[in-house]
Order: structure tokens, then sequence, then C-alpha cells
């Protein structure tokens, strides 16, 4: 998991003092290989699906597919991104509904 939030970030020391403790809601995680982050993806039933970042919903991307799809595998691996990778823009609801969802996709793989 990369969230800045966790103490053992590499950014964790820089995202406190600019944000003040206010992390955000965007995290990514890895799942071990391709197949298993779209089994994840595909087995969410309340996050979607979608690019956007910000909105009200809990939304999820495979990054390397997606908005890096057009970026080298050299430059892929400098920015972080890696085939198993996940990208979570965390929304409003229920944050136990969303622990839920998330633990039954994963225990898809």
């Amino acid at each position: 998991i990369k969230y800045p939030g966790l103490d053992d970030s590499p950014q964790h020391e820089v995202a406190t003092r600019l944000y003040g403790g206010r992390y955000g809601g965007l995290l990514t995680f890895g799942t071990g290989d391709r197949q298993s982050a779209f089994r994840v993806i595909n087995a969410l039933k309340l996050a979607r699906n979608l690019a956007n970042i910000g909105d009200a919903k809990t939304l999820v991307i495979h990054p390397a597919s997606t908005i890096c799809c057009d970026y080298t595998p050299d430059e892929k691996t400098l920015m972080g991104v890696t085939e198993d990778l996940i990208r979570v823009s965390v929304g409003i609801e229920d944050s136990e509904d969303i622990v839920a969802d998330f633990k039954q996709a994963l225990d898809a793989i």
C-alpha cells in the first residue's frame, strides 16, 4: 500500500508538513500481478472503475492500462506504476461498506 498517511511512507514527513495531517483519499496498492489486479477491480461492487479522482464515490483504476498506457515500461517503472497496481480514490460512502467491498474483492484472488 502506498499512502502518505502511513508512517513508513517515503512521503509521510513531507505530506505531514505540507498538509498538516490531512493526507487525502488517494492510495494505491499492488495485488501481485496484472491478472489479480483485474480480478479485484472486476469483483468490486461499490467502487466504480473510473479514472476520476476527488469524486463523492469510491473509484478505482488500473493505471498501467489507463492513464499510463502510453508510457514505456521504463517510464512506468520510474513512476512506480506496476502491472499489479490499483489506484483508489476513496469516496464518502460509509467506511465499513468500502472496507467490506474491498475485502470481498480481495478474497477473489
